[in-house]
């Protein structure tokens, strides 16, 4: 355990029970709680254990720093001198012979039904059941002692080489959960990484008069039409918000029914939504994508998985590259960066009773007739579909997005929204741009940025120095140059924007994302990529 100080009893009871639920378990099964020497008499942690019925057990700073963690995190190194003060202690009060078989091994997966903790026998090895879950101001990890014989690994638990079917995260942190794949990995790397996923493309351009090919929303946007509608809004900011109208629009536009639609202050509300909300014990994002998701199931105590497709793949699904255990799967489409459509057929395919199968469509207006979509789908068991206004329509500072789930999930996530989430004009907004007028003007839009990417596309197959990700069907392009880094400081230096790859998880510095513009803007950017490479020597 780790408890800020001042937090009560039934905070501490809240989690340590979420825990135990996690690892089908029930309080009976506690047997201590482990925490830092210094934490030992916090009321908190007292408290509950004398609530549970068991002692508490303090671990000095030393102690705890001597365990090998499998999730480290920067924070709690620097104050405690242990990366983990809830993993260790859980590893240390579950007992076994110091030393290797001391600590749990980061690659090991511990199978259920392994019932109670037994009191640790001559020899064993502590086994972490499940890693440390967080709330804002309490850490829980769950550990037992599991008996090891001779020339055998620990009971229940499966123990592969480092490498194993991965793509590693990070050297030293190898994942928890192995799913050997030939098209993909599976990394379950958490809690330091060396990916900002809070990087976003306005990044590129804030503060700055430059070119703009890092965001990926339509320029000449919003159009005359929708600014005047909103405009019109203004005249209405006494009163309350009220969605009934923008979603029942939503819904005909979808040919649903409005229980099964939830507006939302853009995708990114939506993502959060989905981490608080929803209950989720191995949650797996398919990467390279947007990163917002992954950044809000890691806010919200999740330990996140990640599925990393390969360039020489294509960045393309392979539904088996998903582990089965897998109980919530979030995959963009097309996906941002990549600009890879995957077939509907392929996403659907990861659909089980008991996942919830999150799929972004932020994008998806982009593309003509909007097929691969899945929004309108009801016979995909655990679908959630999200989509955004803010690219094709140019309302990213209005916020407004909505999602398409059943109405149990919608109803979920709903009460998980504060009140009045999405403003007057936001309304007003989503309202015009489910229009038939509207709806034909995207389409009219995604036609016109297909001829445009192909024009970028082709400008870009001239340099030999650039290897583009096939097949792009979104409104930007993914690129790959040596030195990638560099060169985007050079267009900087030129006037242009480019949004860097380094950020999303499964690329590095090698890798741009271009947005598709006009032809002149793209004539000119192509100017300056010349002039960027030919700086480089």
């Amino acid at each position: 355990m780790g408890a800020r100080s001042g937090v009560p009893a039934d905070e501490v009871l809240a989690l340590v029970d979420a825990v135990l639920r996690e690892a089908g378990l029930s309080r009976a099964a506690v047997r201590s709680l482990g925490t830092l020497d210094a934490r030992a008499a916090e009321p908190g942690i007292a408290g509950a254990a004398a609530l549970l019925g068991v002692p508490v057990r303090g671990f000095a700073a030393e102690e705890l720093a001597a365990v090998s963690v499998p999730h480290p995190s920067a924070r709690p190194l620097a104050a405690t001198g242990t990366a983990s003060v809830a993993e260790a202690a859980a590893l240390l009060a579950a007992g076994g012979e110091p030393g290797a078989d001391t600590v749990a091994e980061p690659d090991a997966v511990v199978a259920p039904g392994m019932g109670e903790p037994v009191a640790p026998p001559a020899r064993a090895r502590a086994v972490l059941l499940v890693p440390k879950r967080k709330t804002r101001r309490v850490t829980c990890a769950l550990a037992a002692s599991v008996p090891v014989r001779s020339h055998e690994d620990a009971p229940g638990a499966r123990l592969l080489p480092r490498t194993h079917g991965y793509i590693a995260g990070e050297p030293g942190s190898p994942p928890t959960i192995p799913t050997p794949h030939t098209t993909a990995a599976m990394d379950m790397h958490t809690h330091t990484d060396a990916h900002d996923l809070r990087h976003h493309g306005d990044a590129e351009v804030r503060d700055e008069k430059l070119i703009d090919l890092a965001v990926n929303v339509r320029t000449d946007t919003p159009p005359d039409w929708l600014r005047r509608r909103i405009a019109d809004s203004l005249t209405g900011l006494a009163a309350y918000p009220d969605g009934r109208v923008a979603r029942a629009a939503v819904a005909e536009r979808h040919d649903l029914p409005p229980n099964r639609v939830l507006l939302t202050a853009g995708a990114a509300e939506a993502f959060v939504l989905l981490a608080r909300a929803l209950p989720a014990r191995r949650p797996v994002v398919v990467h390279p994508q947007f990163t917002e998701p992954e950044a809000a199931l890691r806010d919200a105590g999740h330990a996140v998985g990640r599925v990393l497709l390969r360039e020489e793949d294509g960045f393309r699904l392979d539904p088996a590259a998903v582990p089965e255990d897998a109980d919530l799967v979030v995959i963009g489409n097309p996906t941002n960066p990549t600009s890879v459509l995957h077939p509907a057929a392929s996403i659907a395919a990861l659909a089980r009773p008991g996942r919830t199968l999150v799929v972004d469509e932020a994008f998806m207006d982009a593309v003509p007739g909007e097929r691969e979509s899945l929004a309108g789908r009801t016979d995909v068991p655990g679908l959630v579909v999200l989509r955004s206004l803010t690219k094709t329509w140019g309302l990213a500072g209005l916020r407004i997005g909505y999602v398409l789930a059943a109405p149990g999930t919608i109803a979920d996530l709903e009460r998980a929204q504060p009140l009045w989430p999405v403003s007057t004009p936001a309304l007003v907004a989503a309202e015009a741009c489910m229009s038939r007028a509207a709806l034909a003007e995207a389409e009219h839009a995604a036609h016109r940025i297909g001829v445009e990417r192909a024009h970028l596309l082709a400008g870009l197959a001239e340099f030999d120095e650039v290897r583009t990700v096939a097949g792009a069907e979104g409104p930007f392009v993914l690129v790959r140059i040596d030195g990638a880094d560099a060169v985007r400081e050079r267009l900087r230096s030129l006037g242009f924007a480019a949004r860097r790859g380094d950020t999303f998880p499964g690329l590095d510095r090698n890798w741009l994302r271009l947005a598709v513009r006009d032809r002149a803007t793209t004539n000119r950017f192509l100017q300056a990529l010349d002039q960027a490479l030919l700086m480089g020597g």
